[in-house]
């Protein structure tokens, strides 16, 4: 199927999630102000911007973990308002931006909390449960870890095996914040991966990314931000363009295409705060 063909099809497809006019107001600062995004079924969905720029706070209200100042989201239909907490915790996968783990429990144990919102009170886990525990540890590279303790692991192990927990639950919708900021290059393009591979299948992710080469070579479109507000959205030859990277980030780029796309900070042309 060619890329008009793609096109027309998403076209005619309704859009898993739509955030409308959303703004968040603290007081009397406005973090986000009049921002719309949708996420079409198979979409992986990169938001980019500089540090401050309001992607957290986006990604906080799509969770339904914040209240919009203004503005609808709705995922599938239905306005995340009216959601229960179990449907909620069912259908929407939350990877928060510095993962913790406060209690000494096996990595195993850690993960198969994830299967929790599907679950009555005192239900037992079923083979169905354990299966999605487990091919959610082998995604993520984790299964070698099962046993450990998970406040034994370093920064990079315990951001995948925060992953496999939220992949277990097996969500409709995941929203990843920074999710590849603290692993080394192999596990970065495997978790990019795996949100590819979790996209495809008809669901819907929206990932925060700093790294501009990842998000061109994995995201299907991209939003970037900058104070909050809407600078730029589509595709990614489009939206980091060099004078959007110029005007938000203020730096120059090399930039390139031959095979995977690649963006390198070149020089900084006006100061970042």
């Amino acid at each position: 199927m060619n890329e008009t063909s793609v096109q027309v099809q998403q076209e005619q497809e309704t859009p898993r999630l739509i955030g409308s006019n959303l703004s968040y107001r603290i007081n009397k600062t406005d973090i986000l102000k009049n921002v719309s995004i949708r996420a079409m079924p198979g979409e992986l969905i990169g938001l980019i911007g500089p540090n401050g720029a309001g992607k957290s706070t986006l990604l906080s209200l799509l969770a339904g973990l914040a209240t919009c100042s203004a503005g609808s989201i709705s995922f599938d239909g239905k306005l995340i308002d009216d959601f229960n907490t179990a449907s909620r915790a069912q259908t929407i996968g939350w990877l928060e931006q510095i993962g913790e783990i406060h209690w000494p429990l096996t990595v195993h144990r850690l993960v198969s909390l994830g299967r929790y919102p599907h679950l009555t009170t005192w239900q037992k886990f079923s083979e169905a449960d354990e299966l999605a525990v487990q091919r959610a540890l082998e995604q993520t590279d984790s299964a070698h870890l099962s046993d450990r303790d998970a406040m034994t692991l370093s920064g990079g192990e315990r951001a995948r095996v925060l992953m496999a927990r939220v992949l277990a639950a097996e969500p409709s919708l995941l929203l990843a914040d920074e999710p590849v900021s603290s692993l080394d290059l192999g596990h970065q393009l495997q978790t990019m991966d795996v949100l590819r591979k979790f996209a495809s299948a008809k669901r819907a992710c929206i990932v925060v990314l700093h790294d501009l080469s990842l998000a061109a070579r994995y995201c299907d479109r991209l939003y970037m931000l900058n104070q909050g507000e809407l600078k730029a959205e589509g595709n990614a030859a489009t939206v980091l363009s060099n004078e959007n990277i110029r005007e938000v980030f203020g730096v120059e780029v090399i930039a390139g295409c031959d095979v995977i796309p690649w963006i390198v900070p070149h020089k900084l042309v006006s100061k970042v705060n």
